[in-house]
């Protein structure tokens, strides 16, 4: 049976308006010894404001806004911010992060009704790095930052007490689109992927499928940890397809946590994947303890072996199936989605987007099938050996 993580962790959706940015009349520039931000946008909404330390970010949440048509380049202007990106955080609701190349804190923060819509302005002033440092951090509220509520009007997810319960983390998402090659968009491609898993594994008797997002939308690695222990997952399998910025490297891997030092290779992986968390604004200061208290070594006894069985057949079903591997298809890293000790976990490359090959392959139903079919029948060999 499949069921959708957005359950647990989308609060009550409704209706939201659409409000629109006009890119013609906003910006983020440079002042008289400020960093400006302008936005006209089509009409009034809620929003938030703050800013983050290491690396300097200024992060704006609204409610509503879509920002199709807007391009960074056009509105970034000046030397005061360094890059700016916005795309979908959690539904219904939009984030806008700014990167600053310097300490400037937030003396103005303003919305005004004008005709036809409103504008925002933002302005930040310079500021020593203590002074910003002890300005940093997300404003407190427990309405927002519970990412894992549940949704009132829907029911939670409660798995039959004998399910196999597999959790399908599609890479990215929201903000973070992952890696992008030629019109194909990792977040995306990994949404449609677990969603044919999803399907596959659903035909399979005594099997629950849980998905961490079902939406383009941004979900911190915390929180599909938390998804997965929500649920009581006896398998977490993490979807990506990583872009190099050379073209050699293709086919499929499969990593398991690294419990030694990791190669110059998987150390970069770790990096591409969890910068999401970093470029969508995502204070990860506040979540250290929280992912510190599932390292148990003893849990970990268990359910790392169960973790390397499973890609271990999984390897073999990939091979078995005729997918292209990796020259080295089972891997380790150190990826924070793997870190939880009350499950198993693996993390899924499906190939390399920065391949032309590999892109091909994964860019169609019938170039995929042959991994579904693979994972598919991993899972069953796990789910029906004896505990």
């Amino acid at each position: 049976m499949i069921r959708l993580a957005c359950l647990l962790f989308c609060m009550a959706s409704g209706a939201y308006a659409q409000v629109a940015v006009d890119p013609d009349r906003s910006a983020v520039r440079d002042g008289w010894w400020t960093l400006r931000v302008e936005l006209r946008l089509s009409e009034i909404t809620p929003y938030r404001v703050f800013t983050l330390d290491d690396p300097r970010r200024l992060v704006l949440d609204f409610q509503g806004v879509d920002w199709t048509g807007v391009e960074p380049e056009v509105l970034l202007s000046g030397d005061r911010a360094a890059a700016v990106r916005f795309g979908p955080f959690r539904p219904g609701w939009s984030r806008m992060v700014v990167d600053l190349a310097e300490p400037l804190n937030v003396v103005e923060a303003g919305m005004r009704e004008t005709e036809g819509g409103a504008d925002l302005t933002v302005v930040l002033e310079r500021a020593t790095a203590e002074a910003f440092a002890d300005a940093a951090g997300a404003p407190p509220d427990p309405g927002w930052d519970n990412l894992a509520a549940v949704d009132p009007t829907l029911p939670a997810i409660v798995p039959d007490e004998d399910a196999f319960v597999v959790v399908l983390d599609p890479g990215h998402g929201g903000i973070d689109p992952g890696a992008e090659r030629e019109g194909v968009n990792e977040a995306d491609l990994m949404l449609v992927f677990a969603q044919e898993i999803a399907a596959e594994l659903d035909a399979v008797p005594g099997v629950t499928v849980v998905l961490t997002r079902d939406a383009d939308v941004f979900v911190p690695l915390f929180t599909r940890m938390s998804i997965a222990r929500a649920v009581r997952a006896d398998l977490f399998i993490s979807l990506h397809a990583d872009a190099l910025e050379e073209d050699e490297a293709r086919g499929a891997s499969v990593y398991t946590l690294s419990q030694m030092g990791e190669d110059r290779a998987a150390r970069q992986m770790v990096e591409r994947h969890e910068r999401g968390d970093l470029l969508a604004g995502v204070d990860l200061g506040a979540q250290t303890d929280r992912v510190a208290t599932v390292l148990m070594d003893l849990a970990r006894a268990k359910t790392g072996p169960v973790g390397e069985r499973f890609a271990d057949a999984l390897a073999a079903a990939m091979r078995a199936e005729g997918v292209n591997l990796n020259s080295r298809p089972r891997r380790q890293g150190g990826f924070a989605v793997l870190s939880a000790a009350d499950f198993p976990s693996v993390l899924l490359e499906a190939g390399f987007l920065s391949n032309a090959r590999d892109r091909a392959v994964l860019a169609t139903a019938a170039g995929r099938a042959p991994i579904v079919r693979a994972i598919a029948a991993a899972v069953k060999e796990l789910a029906n050996q004896p505990d």
